[in-house]
Formats: C-alpha cells, structure tokens, sequence
C-alpha cells in the first residue's frame, strides 16, 4: 500500500522482499521480514538505500496507535539525502507531501493513498505478486497531482491468524514529482487512519484447510481510498 503526505510537496517510494501474508502495492524492494529498500521510476533502479528511509530493524509494529505507524523508526544511517525525480505518469512507489523530501520529519504529516494490491478474485494475494516480480511491486504516479517534493510511504502488512495482532512493514522514500496539476486529495493523519478493530486487520484470512484464501470473504485493505484523477 502506497501513501503521500501533503505539507508542502513530497514522495518517497521503497522496494521489498515479503515474509507472508497479504502487501501492498509499490515500487519498491524487500528483504526478510519485507523490509523496502530501493526505489525505481520508469524502470530505473536508484539502488540500494537511495532516496529511502529504511530501518535497520525488520521488526514488525503491531500496534496501530504508535507514533511509528507513520513511517517507522530506528533508521539506517547515514540517511540518504538524495531526493529522487518522478514525472506524473512514472511507475513508482509510495508517497507524502512535504516541505523538503530530504529533512522533513513525519510527526503531524497529512497522507493520502495513491495504490494499494490486496486480494484478488484467484485468490491471490499482493504479495504473490510482489515476490513472483523479484520484490517490485509498482504503480503509476497521477496525472493531476500537485508537482512539489513528497514522502512516499510503503506498507505491507502480515496477517496472522485470528486472535493475533496484524505486523506493519513500513518505510518511506523521498522524492520530486514533477509536471504535475493542481489536485489537492483527501488526506488522512498516522496513527490515527486504522483501528485495530478495522476489517483488514482484525481478520482470519486462513480456511478451514489452513490456507491464506480469505475464507472465501472479500479482504477490506485498511485506509483511506485510493486518490484517482
């Protein structure tokens, strides 16, 4: 799942290899736990840690109250200060508006959802697909959003069986997007934008056989609705 911050202008996108259960869609690169951390635009791999705010840990945060649900903690150092071009219309990652991609903190940001990759009518999670594309998962920037520097935000998400709390993957990229209109999207504010409660996370996603099918029920992705123009 993608999400921008709007404060002033951001985005940041990541790259990750999934552990199990149901992703989001991104441009981004994960190891282990699913952990993202490169970002590519129109193809083009900036590398390793380019661009990205990564934790070095790859714990999961399980608790949708925390100041972390926005965008994680602990990140690896030094910070990359390389703030990466995307034109609309690229295939990206994740994304927040902000003042300056390259300093800007995430205590009180704004975001809005650009993608998101759930389960499909196969029975087919995210991150089936995610790890049948080499850890990339991608998505195309819009048309009308507002040029300016933004924080992509990447999050996937591990489900668990019923009665154990749902494990929260997140990390940011920083980048420009350029050519942009003038669209100003809903927003919506970290930690406050899920309940532990909300469908998509409070959920058995297993059948009676111990598969990850969804029960046979449509699977809710948490948040706010993708921004579309």
């Amino acid at each position: 799942m993608f999400y921008c911050t709007p404060t002033s202008t951001n985005l940041c996108g990541v790259q990750s290899t999934p552990s199990s259960g149901p992703k989001r869609k991104a441009s981004f690169v994960a190891t282990a736990h699913t952990i993202a951390q490169r970002v590519s635009v129109n193809g083009n791999d900036f590398g390793q840690l380019v661009g990205i705010r990564s934790p070095d840990s790859d714990n999961p945060i399980q608790d949708v109250s925390s100041g972390n649900m926005a965008c994680n903690t602990g990140f690896h150092s030094p910070v990359s200060s390389k703030v990466i071009d995307v034109p609309v219309g690229a295939k990206v990652g994740v994304v927040a508006k902000v003042d300056n991609a390259a300093s800007s903190g995430t205590s009180g940001l704004k975001w809005f959802k650009v993608s998101q990759d759930g389960l499909d009518s196969s029975e087919q999670w995210g991150v089936d697909r995610m790890i049948s594309n080499g850890g990339w998962t991608y998505f195309t920037m819009p048309n009308y959003l507002a040029s300016g520097n933004y924080l992509l935000r990447a999050e996937i998400i591990g489900e668990s069986p019923a009665g154990r709390q749902a494990q929260f993957y997140l990390e940011w990229a920083q980048i420009n997007v350029t050519g942009g209109g003038s669209a100003n999207p809903s927003t919506v504010s970290f930690p406050s934008a899920y309940s532990a409660t909300n469908p998509g996370i409070l959920i058995n996603i297993y059948d009676n056989s111990g598969n990850p099918t969804g029960g046979g029920k449509p699977y809710t992705v948490p948040g706010a609705a993708d921004f579309t123009c």
